[in-house]
């Protein structure tokens, strides 16, 4: 049965919507699967059976999963923002998302073997650059442009100057 979400973010997979959401659900707290959604009949580019839409939460945002087929592409427009707390939550879910399939982008991005940005964004990363010392958020953001994956003593070592 469908539960009704107001606001869902919704997602357009090629046709792996429900391999997706299960990476997601193993890997993010507060991340599950809540219903997966099959073709009742045969459609012009599918047979009864098929996955159509999962619904699925990532980090406790609501999410819907469709398998559109490879008529869309996903951009950096859309990305999920994650504020880690440390060195090994940043590397543990950076090594996730790389480790299966994604790629290394810039200044914390990357993206997931479905070409889904994320941002791994360490919370010391935020708090220097919004520092209100505005050479030493300089700096750190001088640094974090240098880098993919953040380094937190890196950031905090510029910042210290």
């Amino acid at each position: 049965m469908t539960t009704l979400v107001k606001n869902t973010i919704c997602l357009w997979y090629d046709n792996d919507a429900e391999e997706a959401a299960r990476f997601y659900a193993e890997t993010f707290p507060d991340s599950s699967i809540k219903a997966v959604h099959r073709a009742p009949g045969d459609y012009p580019a599918g047979k009864e059976g098929d996955v159509l839409t999962v619904e699925f939460t990532v980090l406790g945002v609501a999410c819907l999963g469709m398998n559109g087929g490879p008529g869309v592409k996903h951009s950096e427009a859309f990305s999920f923002q994650l504020a880690t707390e440390d060195q090994q939550e940043t590397d543990r879910y950076w090594n996730a998302i790389v480790g299966h399939g994604g790629q290394e982008v810039e200044c914390g991005w990357c993206k997931d073997k479905w070409g889904i940005s994320w941002q791994i964004t360490p919370v010391a990363l935020t708090k220097a650059y919004t520092s209100p010392d505005r050479a030493a958020a300089k700096r750190a953001f001088n640094a974090m442009m240098t880098m993919k994956k953040i380094d937190i003593a890196a950031i905090e070592a510029a910042f210290r100057g």
